[in-house]
């Protein structure tokens, strides 16, 4: 009976032990029950596969396997299934997926058990680990894929984003700056267009950014600005200072926007996210006109990349294989913020923070990297949360802002304030492995509320990396 079981590298007397290498098999399809079997197993026993920590839908299991070629397949809820992602063949017992284990690796240590597995250097969140580098998407597919991308945003326009029916929130430049952040954060709502009755046009956005500012501005001792004159303090105001303000807060210098960015009904989606990626802003406005001179304007929606992104999942969906890039691993692609790996030093770095670190800490980062979101890691890099300009919107609630010091609450207790904020099904943290396809990582993005995903390494959490809206249509239109 033992010889028929898995290989689990246990020593006989007087027999030299064999050289094993643990294994992370990953099912991550969902699933109530989920078995692996395989011919380490010589398809007579199945194993029991555990749910990853914070990826309920995820199941791994790790074996220690001896060098060589293996055949495997899943047993899940009564189902035989296969990984199609994953190299497949025709055998014996039907369409089988396979793995190969070379005889002399240089990423794992011969010592590392499957009950207690150390951090090697291995990629242990790659689906079905392998010696062998996982290759880069070729200059041929990525092209035919931009090329097509391009072509489906040319011929479509900001009018098909418009929905049957909703609603679109709009403030007058003349309310109180906290009266306005009450709404949008009421609403649930990271900004709005800004309407000057007086000129009779759209002037402008109101964002959670703005609100960070006026917070940093509040904390400055030098600041003209108290939480009395918050008060009455109006948008339009605020927006005068605002350049002038942005220039002095630890020397940043970048420029904010003084002109609406907007689009029309029946510019293309090609030109609606290039004006949201060159101007570095969430959505944009779809303003509509009858006369010529663009007097009496209609707001037609909030155009945001998450919109076009579920265009292109629904124009592509049948049709995947035109896109060659959906199928790729995102590791296999040049794709989001990483975090560097031991002597590497070119790249942009990834912004992280300790829970216990100050909101007043968080803020700062926010605006002088310039990013949306911060992962919060413990210790080992694990990801707890994420911290978003969004989430700042929820110290608006009962004026929770003139009773704190930034400097003296922690992000932890900031969270606390906000964790229903930004929820996508009771899961603040949108989380994919380095060896999901691109098309499973825009299957997330496209989801309300979400504009970007963590990478994390299977079953510690580690943060890899960060993938956005932005990024993702930055590859695919090559800009």
């Amino acid at each position: 009976m033992f010889a028929s079981g898995p290989e689990t590298g246990h020593e006989n007397r007087g027999v030299s032990r064999p050289l094993l290498v643990p294994m992370r098999f990953i099912w991550p399809y969902g699933g109530s029950r989920v078995f692996l079997t395989g011919s380490f197993t010589r398809w007579s026993e199945h194993i029991p596969m555990s749910p990853m920590e914070g990826c309920p839908t995820v199941f791994q299991v790790i074996c220690s396997l001896s060098p060589g070629y293996h055949q495997f397949k899943f047993f899940v809820d009564g189902e035989w299934r296969h990984d199609d992602r994953q190299p497949f063949v025709n055998g014996n017992y039907g369409v089988v997926n396979t793995v190969f284990i070379a005889r002399e690796l240089d990423v794992v240590s011969p010592s590392v058990s499957p009950e207690a597995p150390s951090r090697s250097h291995m990629d242990v969140d790659d689906v079905f680990i392998c010696s062998e580098p996982v290759p880069t998407i070729s200059d041929a597919d990525l092209e035919v894929s931009r090329q097509r991308a391009a072509t489906f945003l040319s011929r479509h326009t900001a009018y098909e984003l418009l929905p049957d029916s909703s609603k679109v929130i709009a403030l007058d430049v003349n309310i109180a700056v906290k009266q306005a952040f009450h709404i949008l954060h009421e609403q649930g709502i990271p900004m709005a267009p800004l309407w000057d009755s007086f000129k009779g046009q759209f002037v402008g956005v109101l964002s959670a950014l703005d609100f960070i500012l006026i917070l940093r501005e509040l904390g400055n001792h030098g600041s003209n600005l108290t939480e009395e004159e918050l008060e009455t303090h109006t948008i339009s105001a605020w927006k005068e200072g605002k350049v002038h303000l942005s220039r002095q807060i630890d020397g940043n210098a970048r420029s904010y926007p003084r002109c609406l960015v907007h689009a029309g009904p029946y510019d293309s989606l090609k030109d609606v996210v290039l004006k949201i990626l060159r101007s570095k802003v969430a959505m944009v406005p779809i303003i509509h006109s009858a006369s010529q001179d663009g007097s009496f304007p209609q707001l037609l929606n909030l155009a945001t990349l998450s919109e076009v992104l579920k265009c292109i999942l629904r124009h592509f969906k049948h049709s995947s294989s035109s896109l060659p890039i959906l199928q790729q691993p995102i590791c296999s692609i040049p794709l989001g913020t990483w975090v560097p790996k031991i002597g590497e030093s070119n790249g942009q770095s990834l912004a992280m923070l300790r829970p216990n670190a100050s909101l007043g800490a968080a803020l700062s980062l926010l605006v002088q990297a310039d990013v949306s979101s911060i992962p919060i890691v413990d210790e080992n890099d694990s990801l707890l949360d994420v911290y978003s300009r969004s989430d700042i919107t929820a110290l608006a609630k009962d004026k929770a802002y003139a009773q704190i010091r930034l400097d003296e609450m922690s992000i932890h207790q900031a969270l606390q304030l906000c964790q229903d904020a930004n929820s996508i099904n009771g899961q603040r943290c949108q989380m994919c492995l380095r060896s999901d396809t691109l098309h499973k990582v825009m299957e997330r993005l496209a989801s309300p509320g979400v504009r970007r995903v963590v990478i994390v390494e299977a079953g510690s959490k580690r943060v890899e990396a960060i993938i956005s809206l932005s990024d993702v249509f930055r590859l695919l239109l090559g800009v």
